[in-house]
């Protein structure tokens, strides 16, 4: 039941949602009109945000705003000790877990070597990591919004700095203090008052730590951050006292993604098209959340033929939410590129395990915000590219014919997810790197190392927390992974739509392939999985699926 209603709910609120932030960012057509908003933000932040910019002047803006980001947060987090908001007197971080965390939370990954309140500072907390939160993923969403300029053939990719704060400050703030009221109302922590000691009823003096939670959950959900003000996530109490804020938050973690979906049909005014893919995603989703509540629904397979009760897998659950709700987060975490939990994922059955690899691996169900469906648009090329040589046609979306230019940059785009993924994880299994980090051996051991590197790449931030990783060549490998797998696959479809941009658009007719029917919508869903398969069945063969069968040899 609680399932239906975050699904039903999510899907309700994106539809507006997706059509606000169409309204938002629809500016560049109106060369003559300027919005009580962009005098606004021009005054602020001067009248550059006003200027049009193509696609290498975009990427060029984006990148180099990325690079500020990253030194700034850099700095906060080495220096934290000199700075203010430090009541609990927290050292400045490591220079390797420095440089990991800040780009984990440029590239909106945010993945974790560290614990965040034994660690930080509320000051690296929300001036470094709450402010990364809310620009990364805007940076996701207006390269959405500026790939999609291109592939309908605008003049302009609009401004990137424009789009960013539009985002920002008329998007994503008002929903997250939204959220982090309804958050503080139903129990989450918000207070900039140190750590307290108390007496436990056996004696013992506890130090309890805490901080402006609220704030820093609601823009971790909503931007599929992730990231979580406490170690355990939102397995803290802190962060996730009761059931209600458990729904809001996985409710959350799926409207903005989902919203994306709505924008790009309204932007392109093709809605059946939008709604066709909305359903692929939305049949992903369920089908994951289905195979995971029926893998953790079965015993730990470490109890296996001992005498003991049988029942679901309880190992590394928080169960004041129910059994079923730590399978469902997981698949939402990990198919949103949100990464937050609220179980132990290396806890999972190795097939319940497998899961939220697989939707790292496939890296397009609803996606990151803005990211994940310019991933989907790599396949929907693939996938039309395909169908139109079957037929003997040149193949055409929106209207515009996908050549062998076009395909080229989509496939480099779609073989570089598991090139860093298997690259990595080939690589750490050879050296003591990765050997001596695992506490479990074998095939156990091989899946905590592969889901790590998925995640860095797959921009997620999860992980199989068995894995000692807070070392230096854990931080520099997933760092250097992280910001390969979050700029890269937005580089590269920029360049597919400024070659889109220029093209003519040609009248539909009787041999086109219409984008906004069941039959695309197959040929969508098939592409994804087929291709997954290719390129993930070895490993996944060689790390969950191995690790369940040895639980089965006598």
């Amino acid at each position: 039941m609680i399932l239906l209603i975050i699904l039903f709910i999510s899907a309700v609120l994106s539809y507006p949602l997706g059509k606000y932030l169409n309204a938002l960012l629809s500016y560049s057509s109106q060369e003559d009109k300027r919005s009580r908003g962009d005098i606004f933000l021009s005054r602020v932040f001067g009248k550059s945000i006003l200027e049009k910019q193509d696609w290498k002047s975009y990427i060029s803006s984006l990148i180099f705003f990325n690079l500020i980001m990253f030194i700034l947060v850099f700095c906060i987090l080495f220096f934290q000790n000199l700075l203010p908001l430090n009541p609990d007197s927290k050292d400045g971080l490591e220079w390797s877990l420095a440089f990991n965390t800040a780009i984990s939370f440029t590239t909106n990954t945010n993945l974790q070597h560290y614990s965040g309140e034994v660690s930080l500072s509320y000051f690296s907390q929300v001036f470094g990591l709450m402010w990364l939160q809310f620009v990364s993923a805007a940076t996701g969403i207006a390269s959405l919004a500026a790939i999609s300029r291109g592939l309908i053939g605008e003049k302009t990719f609009g401004n990137f700095l424009n789009d960013l704060l539009r985002v920002t400050f008329y998007f994503l703030l008002p929903i997250a203090m939204i959220f982090a009221t309804l958050l503080l109302a139903f129990g989450v922590v918000m207070t900039y008052e140190g750590s307290i000691a108390v007496t436990t009823l056996e004696g013992i003096t506890q130090t309890i730590a805490r901080g402006p939670v609220a704030a820093f959950v609601a823009i971790k959900q909503l931007g599929t951050n992730g990231g979580g003000f406490f170690g355990t996530n939102s397995a803290h109490p802190f962060e996730n006292p009761n059931v209600y804020t458990n729904i809001i938050e996985s409710l959350a973690i799926l409207l903005i993604p989902m919203s994306c979906v709505w924008f790009y049909g309204f932007f392109t005014k093709r809605l059946r098209h939008s709604s066709v893919i909305f359903s692929v995603m939305a049949i992903l989703l369920i089908v994951k959340i289905g195979l995971t509540v029926y893998f953790e629904s079965q015993p730990n397979q470490a109890f296996t033929n001992l005498p003991v009760v049988q029942g679901p897998n309880l190992e590394g659950k928080e169960l004041r939410f129910g059994t079923n709700t730590s399978p469902l987060w997981a698949v939402l975490t990990t198919s949103t590129s949100n990464g937050s939990v609220n179980s132990m994922h290396d806890s999972l059955n190795p097939l319940a395990g497998l899961i939220p690899m697989v939707a790292m691996w496939f890296n397009v169900t609803f996606g990151g915000v803005g990211v994940g469906f310019i991933n989907m648009l790599l396949y929907i090329i693939v996938g039309i590219f395909i169908s139109g040589m079957m037929v003997g046609r040149t193949p055409e979306y929106l209207g515009k014919k996908i050549e062998a230019e076009e395909m080229k940059w989509a496939l480099l785009a779609i073989l570089l997810h598991p090139l860093l993924i298997l690259g990595g994880t080939a690589l750490f299994c050879i050296f003591p790197w990765g050997k001596d980090a695992i506490n479990n051996p074998n095939f156990h051991g091989f899946s905590e190392i592969l889901y790590e590197f998925s995640s860095a790449a797959a921009n997620n931030g999860s992980g199989f927390e068995g894995l000692g990783d807070d070392t230096v060549p854990w931080n520099i490998a997933t760092g250097i992974v992280m910001l390969l797998g979050r700029f890269l696959p937005i580089i590269l479809p920029f360049i597919i739509s400024a070659k889109m941009q220029t093209k003519k658009v040609a009248l539909e007719n009787s041999g086109t392939l219409r984008v906004d029917t069941i039959l695309f919508g197959v040929i969508l869903l098939g592409t994804v999985i087929f291709v997954g398969a290719l390129l993930f069945m070895p490993v996944a063969i060689l790390g969950p699926i191995a690790d369940h069968l040895s639980f089965l040899t006598p």
